[in-house]
């Protein structure tokens, strides 16, 4: 008996991903030079300097990652935890 084919999704598709990783790269790339191109009215001195919104959203999403690795050793329960055989 012929087994149906199991359907491949987009994001399983290796072309694509590359795809849409690439079209990311180019998108930051494009905002990093937009930064030196226009003029942003800014309330405090460190938010004028040159990239600082592409450097300030990198430190704070390594910081969201630290802070859930470090959340993880105190959240996290065995493997058999909710086990009804006790």
């Amino acid at each position: 008996m012929n087994q149906p084919e199991k359907k491949q999704d987009l994001f399983d598709n290796p072309r694509f991903l590359s795809l849409a990783f690439g079209g990311f790269n180019i998108i930051c790339i494009l905002l990093l030079l937009f930064d030196f191109i226009l003029h942003r009215h800014v309330t405090h001195e460190w938010e004028s300097f040159t990239g600082f919104y592409a450097l300030f959203g990198f430190i704070a999403y390594v910081t969201i990652v630290l802070a859930a690795t470090l959340l993880r050793k105190f959240v996290q329960r065995k493997e058999d935890y909710y086990d009804v055989d006790r």
